[in-house]
């Protein structure tokens, strides 16, 4: 999803492009979850802004799963039943807004510090007084803004190809607020075939995915659940919050795994100043030949690293 747009035109052309294209490269298999299948595992907790959809799994210390835009809970199925097995209780939320939760009107509804009070709303609801935090791409956003609010909560932080400073973050879409961007949001609903296959394309060392991947997300973008995105494009992608206070006053053990193929979320440029301001010991950073959806072509290393992680 790398090219940057500047005129309504260009807009609605790659609209248009939007109802062509296969999204998936191969066939589905028979081990491939569906999404009916994922969203019959989620339970749903009542937020005061709306239902958010979860998977609550297994027992023993609690491993919140937190995925980033556009994408939802959906992103970690291949990840649950195998920490599971290794002795987790595995947290996956769709945040409002994404998946299977509710996707109200409104702007400042989705604003980072209110999903971040989402997140914390959950875990009380589920009596989880700390976690191992688990956070992947504006997932990261997130997370500083609870670190900003409940600091106490989190006591080990697992960093994914994740926003952390300006530097690393090189946004494939940058649009404004207003008519256009609503235009884009609406190519969003329409068929989003070529979007995912692009996005996926661009965000996996040429991984193949089948068409039981791709539906889990492109359904919830085909029922119109693009307020959230349109809210962090529109606010996120021109510039981010400095959080170096927020990361700096962190007083826990973090791990970084981190695709270096990663064009969006690029380590190299803000590197030395994530290390020092987590205080990383170098023991716990794992650069993988991978690119920005680990997730999808790295799960197997992601649990292990995770479940080695204490």
């Amino acid at each position: 999803m790398h090219f940057k747009i500047t005129t309504a035109f260009q807009y609605i052309l790659l609209t248009l492009l939007f109802l062509s294209c296969k999204a998936y490269q191969v066939e589905t298999k028979p081990t491939d979850m569906s999404y009916t299948d994922f969203s019959n595992e989620q339970q749903f907790w009542k937020s005061s802004e709306g239902n958010i959809a979860y998977i609550d799994k297994g027992q023993g210390k609690p491993l919140l799963l937190l995925h980033g835009v556009p994408t939802s809970g959906w992103l970690y199925r291949k990840m649950i039943d195998p920490l599971v097995a290794k002795g987790y209780r595995v947290i996956v939320p769709d945040m409002l807004g994404f998946g299977n939760s509710n996707h109200p009107g409104g702007y400042d509804i989705y604003d980072k510090s209110a999903h971040a009070k989402r997140i914390l709303g959950l875990m009380e609801h589920l009596n989880i007084k700390n976690w191992h935090h688990v956070m992947h791409d504006a997932g990261g956003l997130w997370t500083w803004e609870l670190f900003k609010q409940k600091p106490e909560k989190i006591t080990n932080l697992t960093v994914l190809n994740t926003i952390i400073y300006q530097d690393g973050f090189c946004p494939p879409i940058q649009i404004k607020k207003g008519l256009i961007g609503k235009v884009i949001m609406w190519g969003y609903r329409t068929k989003t075939n070529l979007m995912i296959k692009k996005l996926f394309e661009d965000g996996t060392n040429d991984y193949p995915m089948s068409k039981a991947d791709t539906e889990g997300y492109t359904i919830p973008l085909r029922k119109g659940k693009t307020n959230a995105l349109y809210k962090f494009f529109t606010s996120n992608t021109k510039a981010i919050p400095d959080y170096a206070s927020t990361l700096k006053k962190i007083n826990i053990p973090v791990q970084v795994i981190w695709g270096v193929n990663d064009k969006i979320l690029v380590w190299d440029k803000q590197a030395s100043s994530v290390i020092n301001d987590l205080k990383i010991d170098p023991k716990n950073i794992h650069l993988l030949k991978k690119n920005h959806f680990l997730q999808e072509e790295a799960s197997n290393e992601l649990i292990q690293f995770i479940s080695d992680f204490n």
